[in-house]
């Protein structure tokens, strides 16, 4: 699985229970009318049923795991056109990762309240061991005791 497609489809779960969610469906729509031309209808209606669920999941009395379903639905579904690629150019389906992540800083993480911004951001991480190395690695606080 691409971690820009878990960032994203995280983000924009989260950013459907804000004020700027019809900012959101817009950019996210004409983002999917790029890639899917003639397709923006229906996903402009499925983001307002988004909208709905969110809400909806946030009353329920475990509302995290009502939103992880939602995001798990919409990360399926991120995936899917990613893996497909534009319809007229297949071939560019690449590039569509790097749009996506575009998407998500521009657009996704901008409107969520602070507290939710850093869970979507992704971490990169790099590590090439040799010999007989250590390698230690964390995406955040990190304890090592070794004697």
């Amino acid at each position: 699985m691409d971690p820009i497609v878990l960032a994203a489809s995280t983000a924009l779960v989260s950013a459907m229970a804000t004020d700027s969610w019809e900012q959101v469906r817009t950019a996210v729509t004409a983002w999917w009318g790029r890639v899917r031309p003639g397709r923006e209808d229906g996903v402009d209606t499925d983001l307002t049923t988004l909208r709905g669920q969110v809400l909806a999941a946030r009353q329920e009395p475990d509302p995290a795991a009502a939103e992880r379903e939602l995001v798990a639905a919409w990360r399926a579904r991120l995936q899917r056109l990613l893996a497909e690629g534009p319809e007229e150019s297949p071939e560019e389906s690449p590039a569509l990762a790097g749009e996506l992540a575009r998407l998500l800083e521009e657009r996704l993480v901008p409107v969520l309240p602070p507290e939710e911004r850093e869970p979507v951001r992704r971490v990169v991480q790099h590590v090439d061991a040799r010999d007989s190395a250590r390698v230690y690695v964390a995406g955040r606080d990190q304890h090592i005791t070794e004697a």
